[in-house]
Protein backbone atom coordinates (compact mmCIF):
# COMPACT_ATOMS: atom_id res chain seq x y z
CA UNK A 1 0.00 0.00 0.00
CA UNK A 2 2.50 2.84 0.59
CA UNK A 3 4.16 1.76 -2.48
CA UNK A 4 1.23 2.38 -4.40
CA UNK A 5 0.57 5.85 -2.07
CA UNK A 6 4.17 6.56 -3.81
CA UNK A 7 3.22 5.45 -7.39
CA UNK A 8 0.20 8.16 -7.12
CA UNK A 9 1.92 10.75 -5.53
CA UNK A 10 4.47 10.69 -8.38
CA UNK A 11 2.13 9.98 -10.97
CA UNK A 12 0.00 13.08 -9.80
CA UNK A 13 3.17 15.43 -9.96
CA UNK A 14 3.90 14.39 -13.74
CA UNK A 15 0.02 14.56 -14.42
CA UNK A 16 0.10 18.63 -12.78
CA UNK A 17 3.54 18.94 -14.78
CA UNK A 18 2.08 17.82 -18.39
CA UNK A 19 -1.10 19.93 -17.30
CA UNK A 20 1.41 22.84 -17.27
CA UNK A 21 3.30 21.60 -20.38
CA UNK A 22 -0.64 21.18 -22.40
CA UNK A 23 -2.02 24.77 -21.06
CA UNK A 24 1.70 26.03 -22.48
CA UNK A 25 1.40 24.45 -26.07
CA UNK A 26 -2.98 25.98 -26.14
CA UNK A 27 -1.32 29.12 -25.58
CA UNK A 28 1.49 29.24 -28.37
CA UNK A 29 -1.48 27.17 -30.77
CA UNK A 30 -3.50 30.57 -30.04
CA UNK A 31 -1.04 32.73 -30.14
CA UNK A 32 0.27 31.51 -33.81
CA UNK A 33 -3.15 31.13 -34.57
CA UNK A 34 -3.74 34.53 -34.01
CA UNK A 35 -1.08 35.89 -35.95
CA UNK A 36 -2.19 33.55 -38.93
CA UNK A 37 -5.78 35.04 -39.17
CA UNK A 38 -4.17 39.46 -38.82
CA UNK A 39 -1.43 38.12 -41.34
CA UNK A 40 1.12 39.30 -38.71
CA UNK A 41 4.00 37.03 -39.91
CA UNK A 42 2.52 33.68 -38.54
CA UNK A 43 2.45 30.78 -40.95
CA UNK A 44 0.29 27.66 -41.25
CA UNK A 45 3.71 25.64 -40.75
CA UNK A 46 4.07 27.25 -37.33
CA UNK A 47 0.24 26.70 -36.64
CA UNK A 48 0.37 22.72 -37.13
CA UNK A 49 3.53 22.41 -35.02
CA UNK A 50 1.50 24.05 -32.55
CA UNK A 51 -1.34 21.99 -32.62
CA UNK A 52 0.69 18.53 -32.86
CA UNK A 53 2.59 19.45 -29.82
CA UNK A 54 -0.79 19.68 -28.16
CA UNK A 55 -1.96 16.89 -29.11
CA UNK A 56 0.79 14.85 -28.01
CA UNK A 57 0.89 16.89 -24.71
CA UNK A 58 -2.59 16.57 -23.83
CA UNK A 59 -2.08 12.69 -24.81
CA UNK A 60 0.84 12.14 -22.63
CA UNK A 61 -1.44 14.10 -19.86
CA UNK A 62 -4.93 11.58 -20.51
CA UNK A 63 -2.17 8.91 -19.82
CA UNK A 64 -0.97 9.66 -16.87
CA UNK A 65 -4.55 10.36 -15.27
CA UNK A 66 -5.92 6.65 -16.75
CA UNK A 67 -2.53 5.66 -15.10
CA UNK A 68 -3.39 7.87 -11.70
CA UNK A 69 -7.19 6.13 -11.78
CA UNK A 70 -5.56 2.37 -11.87
CA UNK A 71 -3.42 2.80 -9.61
CA UNK A 72 -6.35 4.36 -7.04
CA UNK A 73 -8.04 0.79 -8.37
CA UNK A 74 -5.43 -0.87 -7.25
CA UNK A 75 -4.91 0.99 -4.18
CA UNK A 76 -8.89 -0.03 -3.12
CA UNK A 77 -8.20 -3.60 -4.21
CA UNK A 78 -5.03 -3.56 -1.67
CA UNK A 79 -6.69 -2.29 1.10
CA UNK A 80 -9.54 -4.77 0.70
CA UNK A 81 -7.38 -7.55 1.03
CA UNK A 82 -5.23 -5.65 3.88
CA UNK A 83 -8.91 -5.89 5.86
CA UNK A 84 -9.42 -9.27 5.00
CA UNK A 85 -5.87 -10.51 6.57
CA UNK A 86 -6.90 -8.23 9.50
CA UNK A 87 -9.54 -10.20 10.09
CA UNK A 88 -8.10 -13.74 9.68
CA UNK A 89 -5.61 -11.95 12.00
CA UNK A 90 -7.85 -11.46 14.58
CA UNK A 91 -9.60 -14.99 14.29
CA UNK A 92 -5.66 -16.54 14.79
CA UNK A 93 -5.23 -14.40 17.52
CA UNK A 94 -8.28 -15.51 19.27
CA UNK A 95 -6.58 -19.36 19.44
CA UNK A 96 -3.73 -18.32 20.74
CA UNK A 97 -4.25 -19.56 24.12
CA UNK A 98 -4.01 -22.75 21.76
CA UNK A 99 -1.15 -21.97 20.03
CA UNK A 100 1.17 -21.17 22.90
CA UNK A 101 0.32 -24.52 24.42
CA UNK A 102 1.64 -26.71 21.05
CA UNK A 103 5.72 -26.15 22.08
CA UNK A 104 5.22 -28.53 24.84
CA UNK A 105 8.32 -30.16 26.52
CA UNK A 106 8.70 -32.81 24.25
CA UNK A 107 7.64 -30.67 21.30
CA UNK A 108 4.87 -33.19 19.72
CA UNK A 109 1.90 -30.74 20.29
CA UNK A 110 -0.49 -32.95 22.55
CA UNK A 111 -1.62 -30.33 24.39
CA UNK A 112 -1.86 -27.67 22.06
CA UNK A 113 -4.19 -30.52 19.77
CA UNK A 114 -6.43 -31.62 22.75
CA UNK A 115 -7.01 -27.92 23.56
CA UNK A 116 -8.14 -26.92 20.00
CA UNK A 117 -10.18 -30.19 20.16
CA UNK A 118 -12.03 -29.02 23.19
CA UNK A 119 -12.51 -25.42 21.31
CA UNK A 120 -14.37 -26.95 18.97
CA UNK A 121 -16.82 -28.96 21.14
CA UNK A 122 -17.47 -25.78 23.58
CA UNK A 123 -17.88 -23.74 20.19
CA UNK A 124 -15.74 -21.15 21.46
CA UNK A 125 -13.27 -21.40 18.02
CA UNK A 126 -14.28 -18.33 16.00
CA UNK A 127 -16.84 -19.31 13.22
CA UNK A 128 -14.56 -18.95 10.12
CA UNK A 129 -11.74 -20.94 11.81
CA UNK A 130 -14.67 -23.74 13.23
CA UNK A 131 -16.31 -24.19 9.93
CA UNK A 132 -12.46 -25.08 8.51
CA UNK A 133 -12.47 -27.82 10.80
CA UNK A 134 -15.60 -29.22 10.32
CA UNK A 135 -15.48 -29.09 6.35
CA UNK A 136 -11.86 -31.46 6.26
CA UNK A 137 -14.28 -33.77 8.91
CA UNK A 138 -17.00 -33.63 6.55
CA UNK A 139 -14.64 -34.57 3.41
CA UNK A 140 -12.79 -37.31 5.56
CA UNK A 141 -16.28 -38.78 6.59
CA UNK A 142 -17.57 -38.16 2.64
CA UNK A 143 -14.16 -40.36 1.79
CA UNK A 144 -14.52 -43.07 3.87
CA UNK A 145 -18.38 -43.54 3.44
CA UNK A 146 -17.13 -43.43 -0.32
CA UNK A 147 -14.14 -45.89 -0.36
CA UNK A 148 -16.61 -47.92 2.24
CA UNK A 149 -19.35 -48.30 -0.55
CA UNK A 150 -17.36 -48.94 -3.25
CA UNK A 151 -15.22 -51.68 -1.41
CA UNK A 152 -16.31 -54.00 1.53
CA UNK A 153 -20.05 -53.16 1.15
CA UNK A 154 -20.30 -53.88 -2.63
CA UNK A 155 -18.51 -57.32 -1.71
CA UNK A 156 -20.55 -58.03 1.03
CA UNK A 157 -23.30 -57.82 -1.21
CA UNK A 158 -21.58 -60.04 -3.62
CA UNK A 159 -21.23 -62.69 -0.59
CA UNK A 160 -24.25 -62.41 -0.11
CA UNK A 161 -25.88 -63.44 -3.31
CA UNK A 162 -23.11 -66.10 -3.32
CA UNK A 163 -24.52 -67.68 0.12
CA UNK A 164 -27.75 -67.53 -1.46
CA UNK A 165 -27.02 -69.25 -4.74
CA UNK A 166 -25.29 -71.97 -2.29
CA UNK A 167 -28.36 -72.21 -0.28
CA UNK A 168 -30.55 -73.16 -3.40
CA UNK A 169 -27.95 -75.67 -4.63
CA UNK A 170 -27.84 -77.81 -0.80
CA UNK A 171 -31.30 -78.46 -1.32
CA UNK A 172 -31.46 -78.92 -4.90
CA UNK A 173 -28.06 -80.62 -5.98
CA UNK A 174 -25.87 -81.13 -3.30
CA UNK A 175 -23.07 -81.94 -5.69
CA UNK A 176 -22.92 -78.99 -7.73
CA UNK A 177 -22.84 -76.86 -4.37
CA UNK A 178 -19.32 -77.78 -4.02
CA UNK A 179 -17.53 -75.81 -6.29
CA UNK A 180 -19.48 -72.31 -5.42
CA UNK A 181 -18.69 -73.11 -1.55
CA UNK A 182 -15.36 -73.04 -2.30
CA UNK A 183 -15.96 -69.69 -4.54
CA UNK A 184 -17.72 -68.38 -1.53
CA UNK A 185 -14.62 -68.71 0.25
CA UNK A 186 -12.55 -67.38 -1.97
CA UNK A 187 -14.37 -63.93 -1.87
CA UNK A 188 -14.92 -63.98 2.25
CA UNK A 189 -10.94 -64.10 2.05
CA UNK A 190 -10.46 -61.49 -0.74
CA UNK A 191 -13.48 -59.32 1.35
CA UNK A 192 -11.55 -59.79 4.10
CA UNK A 193 -8.00 -59.03 2.06
CA UNK A 194 -9.52 -56.04 1.11
CA UNK A 195 -10.82 -54.49 4.45
CA UNK A 196 -7.92 -55.05 6.45
CA UNK A 197 -5.75 -52.73 3.68
CA UNK A 198 -8.88 -50.08 3.86
CA UNK A 199 -8.59 -50.49 7.57
CA UNK A 200 -4.62 -49.83 7.31
CA UNK A 201 -4.90 -47.02 4.69
CA UNK A 202 -7.07 -44.98 7.09
CA UNK A 203 -5.70 -45.38 10.10
CA UNK A 204 -2.60 -48.70 10.37
CA UNK A 205 -3.66 -49.83 14.08
CA UNK A 206 0.19 -51.60 14.12
CA UNK A 207 1.59 -48.15 13.84
CA UNK A 208 0.22 -47.65 17.53
CA UNK A 209 2.04 -51.05 18.46
CA UNK A 210 5.01 -51.37 15.99
CA UNK A 211 5.88 -48.28 15.77
CA UNK A 212 7.09 -46.49 12.32
CA UNK A 213 9.67 -49.25 10.55
CA UNK A 214 7.99 -51.84 11.11
CA UNK A 215 4.51 -49.80 9.84
CA UNK A 216 6.49 -48.90 7.02
CA UNK A 217 8.12 -52.16 5.56
CA UNK A 218 4.60 -53.63 5.73
CA UNK A 219 3.75 -50.36 3.86
CA UNK A 220 5.88 -50.73 1.01
CA UNK A 221 5.72 -54.53 0.78
CA UNK A 222 1.96 -54.62 0.41
CA UNK A 223 1.84 -51.44 -1.92
CA UNK A 224 4.49 -52.90 -4.14
CA UNK A 225 2.87 -56.52 -4.23
CA UNK A 226 -0.38 -54.60 -5.61
CA UNK A 227 1.41 -52.16 -7.81
CA UNK A 228 3.64 -54.85 -9.24
CA UNK A 229 7.07 -53.10 -8.88
CA UNK A 230 9.30 -54.38 -6.19
CA UNK A 231 9.88 -51.68 -3.39
CA UNK A 232 13.80 -51.81 -1.69
CA UNK A 233 12.92 -50.48 1.93
CA UNK A 234 16.11 -50.24 4.51
CA UNK A 235 16.44 -48.95 8.06
CA UNK A 236 19.59 -47.63 9.26
CA UNK A 237 20.26 -47.23 12.80
CA UNK A 238 18.60 -48.16 15.96
CA UNK A 239 14.68 -46.52 15.32
CA UNK A 240 12.82 -44.68 17.95
CA UNK A 241 9.51 -44.77 19.46
CA UNK A 242 8.65 -40.65 18.16
CA UNK A 243 5.38 -38.66 19.51
CA UNK A 244 2.44 -40.26 18.44
CA UNK A 245 1.22 -37.05 15.90
CA UNK A 246 5.04 -36.45 14.91
CA UNK A 247 5.02 -40.62 13.72
CA UNK A 248 1.63 -40.91 12.38
CA UNK A 249 1.93 -37.61 10.06
CA UNK A 250 5.41 -38.83 9.29
CA UNK A 251 4.18 -42.27 8.14
CA UNK A 252 0.78 -40.51 6.26
CA UNK A 253 3.47 -38.28 4.50
CA UNK A 254 5.93 -41.32 3.29
CA UNK A 255 2.57 -43.36 2.55
CA UNK A 256 1.47 -40.76 0.32
CA UNK A 257 3.98 -40.04 -1.67
CA UNK A 258 5.15 -44.21 -2.21
CA UNK A 259 1.60 -44.54 -3.06
CA UNK A 260 1.60 -41.41 -5.12
CA UNK A 261 4.99 -42.68 -7.14
CA UNK A 262 4.45 -46.82 -7.39
CA UNK A 263 0.66 -44.99 -9.24
CA UNK A 264 3.38 -44.19 -11.66
CA UNK A 265 4.90 -47.52 -12.39
CA UNK A 266 8.64 -46.73 -11.68
CA UNK A 267 11.26 -49.51 -12.15
CA UNK A 268 12.74 -48.63 -9.22
CA UNK A 269 11.62 -47.61 -5.55
CA UNK A 270 13.91 -47.21 -2.85
CA UNK A 271 13.00 -45.57 0.70
CA UNK A 272 15.59 -45.32 3.26
CA UNK A 273 15.95 -44.56 6.70
CA UNK A 274 19.09 -43.10 8.53
CA UNK A 275 18.30 -42.91 12.34
CA UNK A 276 21.46 -41.31 13.80
CA UNK A 277 21.42 -37.82 15.04
CA UNK A 278 18.70 -36.71 13.27
CA UNK A 279 15.85 -39.20 11.27
CA UNK A 280 16.78 -38.75 7.60
CA UNK A 281 14.22 -40.20 5.19
CA UNK A 282 14.86 -40.67 1.28
CA UNK A 283 12.35 -41.79 -1.09
CA UNK A 284 13.41 -42.20 -4.62
CA UNK A 285 11.90 -43.33 -7.73
CA UNK A 286 12.79 -43.72 -11.06
CA UNK A 287 13.04 -46.00 -14.35
CA UNK A 288 15.69 -46.97 -16.69
CA UNK A 289 16.82 -44.06 -18.80
CA UNK A 290 17.29 -44.72 -22.69
CA UNK A 291 20.33 -45.87 -23.75
CA UNK A 292 22.13 -42.93 -25.67
CA UNK A 293 24.93 -44.63 -28.59
CA UNK A 294 28.17 -42.35 -28.06
CA UNK A 295 29.28 -40.86 -30.89
CA UNK A 296 32.59 -41.81 -32.57
CA UNK A 297 34.37 -38.97 -31.92
CA UNK A 298 38.85 -38.11 -31.03
CA UNK A 299 39.95 -38.80 -27.53
CA UNK A 300 39.75 -35.61 -25.13
CA UNK A 301 42.93 -33.64 -25.78
CA UNK A 302 43.44 -34.94 -29.38
CA UNK A 303 45.35 -32.20 -31.22
CA UNK A 304 42.63 -31.10 -34.27
CA UNK A 305 42.72 -27.82 -36.46
CA UNK A 306 40.24 -25.47 -34.80
CA UNK A 307 37.54 -26.00 -37.45
CA UNK A 308 37.29 -29.82 -36.96
CA UNK A 309 38.32 -28.98 -32.90
CA UNK A 310 34.69 -27.35 -33.28
CA UNK A 311 32.58 -29.57 -34.91
CA UNK A 312 34.02 -32.16 -32.61
CA UNK A 313 32.89 -29.67 -29.70
CA UNK A 314 29.22 -29.21 -30.87
CA UNK A 315 28.79 -33.32 -31.24
CA UNK A 316 30.47 -34.01 -28.13
CA UNK A 317 27.74 -31.34 -26.16
CA UNK A 318 24.90 -32.78 -28.33
CA UNK A 319 25.39 -36.28 -27.00
CA UNK A 320 25.72 -34.99 -23.79
CA UNK A 321 22.65 -33.05 -24.05
CA UNK A 322 20.87 -35.95 -25.75
CA UNK A 323 22.32 -38.14 -22.37
CA UNK A 324 20.64 -35.31 -19.72
CA UNK A 325 17.16 -35.44 -21.96
CA UNK A 326 17.12 -39.54 -21.59
CA UNK A 327 18.08 -39.59 -17.52
CA UNK A 328 15.25 -36.52 -16.97
CA UNK A 329 13.12 -38.68 -19.10
CA UNK A 330 13.28 -41.65 -16.73
CA UNK A 331 12.66 -39.66 -13.96
CA UNK A 332 9.31 -40.67 -12.09
CA UNK A 333 8.06 -37.52 -10.70
CA UNK A 334 6.09 -36.56 -7.58
CA UNK A 335 2.84 -34.96 -8.80
CA UNK A 336 3.10 -31.10 -8.11
CA UNK A 337 -0.21 -31.53 -6.42
CA UNK A 338 1.08 -33.73 -4.03
CA UNK A 339 4.18 -31.98 -3.61
CA UNK A 340 2.66 -29.14 -1.61
CA UNK A 341 0.18 -31.20 0.51
CA UNK A 342 3.03 -32.98 1.60
CA UNK A 343 5.36 -29.91 1.62
CA UNK A 344 2.65 -28.19 3.91
CA UNK A 345 2.01 -30.91 6.26
CA UNK A 346 5.81 -31.13 6.62
CA UNK A 347 5.70 -27.60 7.88
CA UNK A 348 2.98 -27.98 9.88
CA UNK A 349 4.97 -31.19 11.82
CA UNK A 350 8.36 -29.11 11.99
CA UNK A 351 9.63 -31.60 9.20
CA UNK A 352 12.77 -30.16 6.80
CA UNK A 353 11.18 -31.50 3.39
CA UNK A 354 13.06 -31.29 0.27
CA UNK A 355 12.28 -32.46 -3.56
CA UNK A 356 15.52 -33.00 -5.32
CA UNK A 357 16.44 -34.49 -8.74
CA UNK A 358 13.79 -33.07 -10.73
CA UNK A 359 10.97 -34.43 -8.22
CA UNK A 360 12.08 -37.96 -8.18
CA UNK A 361 13.71 -37.71 -4.59
CA UNK A 362 11.95 -37.01 -1.93
CA UNK A 363 14.24 -36.11 1.45
CA UNK A 364 12.88 -35.23 4.75
CA UNK A 365 15.01 -34.33 8.29
CA UNK A 366 13.37 -34.96 11.67
CA UNK A 367 15.06 -33.78 14.89
CA UNK A 368 14.65 -36.54 17.18
CA UNK A 369 13.08 -35.79 20.44
CA UNK A 370 15.51 -36.45 23.53
CA UNK A 371 15.09 -39.47 25.64
CA UNK A 372 12.79 -40.90 22.95
CA UNK A 373 13.08 -45.01 23.61
CA UNK A 374 13.97 -47.19 21.04
CA UNK A 375 11.20 -48.89 18.98
CA UNK A 376 10.42 -52.53 18.21
CA UNK A 377 11.69 -52.37 14.83
CA UNK A 378 15.56 -51.69 16.26
CA UNK A 379 15.64 -55.31 15.48
CA UNK A 380 17.18 -54.01 12.34
CA UNK A 381 20.12 -51.70 13.64
CA UNK A 382 23.48 -53.18 12.98
CA UNK A 383 22.12 -55.22 9.61
CA UNK A 384 23.39 -54.40 6.37
CA UNK A 385 20.49 -52.68 3.84
CA UNK A 386 20.49 -55.82 1.85
CA UNK A 387 19.33 -57.78 5.07
CA UNK A 388 16.44 -55.27 5.89
CA UNK A 389 14.78 -54.83 2.38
Amino acid sequence: MDEIELLIQQAKTEAARHETRRAAAADKLASAAEKLAVAAGGTSKEVADAANTLVNVARKAALMEAQIDLLEGKRKSVGRLHASILEHANNVRAMGGARALTDDANGSGEQGIENIGKMVESGSMPPAVSRLVLSAQEDLRREIARQMHDGPAQSLTNIVLQAQIVDRLLTKDPDKAAPEVESLIGMVQRTLEATKTFIFDVRPMVLDDLVLVPTLRKSTRDRGARAGVKVEFESVGVDRRLPMELESGLFRIIDEALAAHLAAKPETLILRMDWTDKLEVDLTAGKTPLAVEAPDLPPEGAELPPQLAEIVEERRAAHRAAVEEARVAGLARLPERLWREVSGRAETLGIKAELLDEGARLRLEVALPEGATAGLGSGDAGKTPAAVK
